[in-house]
């Protein structure tokens, strides 16, 4: 069997409609290639077959949606995390965080933010990318608990995928969390 060269891999933890075509419009502009089917709320796809995907596609970062459908448990967002951080022919590059109103979440810290004005911030964002108080230390969603079990070399926080109050137009706020992801890793993607 062949062995497949590392794809570089930049997590975002929404999925539904709405993140979907943000995420699409995301990869157009930053030079990457989404996976679709990654798309759901939950998602549905396994992770053998997104892998497959992932090695599929051309261009770099591949950009992939994983989401739990509000479900504080750990549901199938998180599962695919699990599987897709410890792949070793997947680079994580790192994850956008997304903020949600699932109530009773651990949370988990981020290097930095990017808030509803599109600013890098040092802190967490909520659901609307609204900085948080200075003593909120985590981003809380359905989909990010796990991170804070595994070693991912960058989260960085956003507010809700294309809603945040209409801040996320033409998906301005999230091209400015995957390239700030991108510069952190050094990575060669655009």
């Amino acid at each position: 069997m062949q062995q497949k060269t590392k794809k570089q891999v930049i997590l975002i933890t929404d999925g539904d409609h709405v993140a979907q075509h943000v995420v699409e419009e995301a990869a157009r502009r930053v030079g990457g290639r989404c996976i679709s089917a990654s798309g759901g709320n939950p998602s549905e796809i396994d992770a053998p077959a997104l892998i497959e995907l992932i090695h599929d596609a051309e261009g770099e970062p591949v950009l992939v949606m994983v989401d739990d459908a509000g479900t504080r448990r750990k549901g199938p967002g998180e599962k695919l995390i699990e599987q897709l951080a410890t792949e070793d022919s997947i680079e994580l590059l790192g994850v956008l965080a997304v903020a949600s109103h699932t109530a009773k979440v651990e949370g988990v810290p981020v290097v930095a933010s990017v808030d509803r004005n599109g600013e890098l911030i040092s802190g967490p964002v909520d659901k609307d990318g609204v900085p948080e108080q200075m003593d909120h230390q985590k981003v809380e969603g359905d989909t990010v608990d796990v991170l804070n079990r595994l070693q991912v070399p960058i989260v960085i926080g956003i507010g809700d995928l294309g809603k945040q109050n209409h801040a996320d137009h033409h998906a301005n706020i999230t091209v400015r969390a995957i390239r700030e992801i991108i510069n952190r890793a050094g990575s060669d993607a655009n």
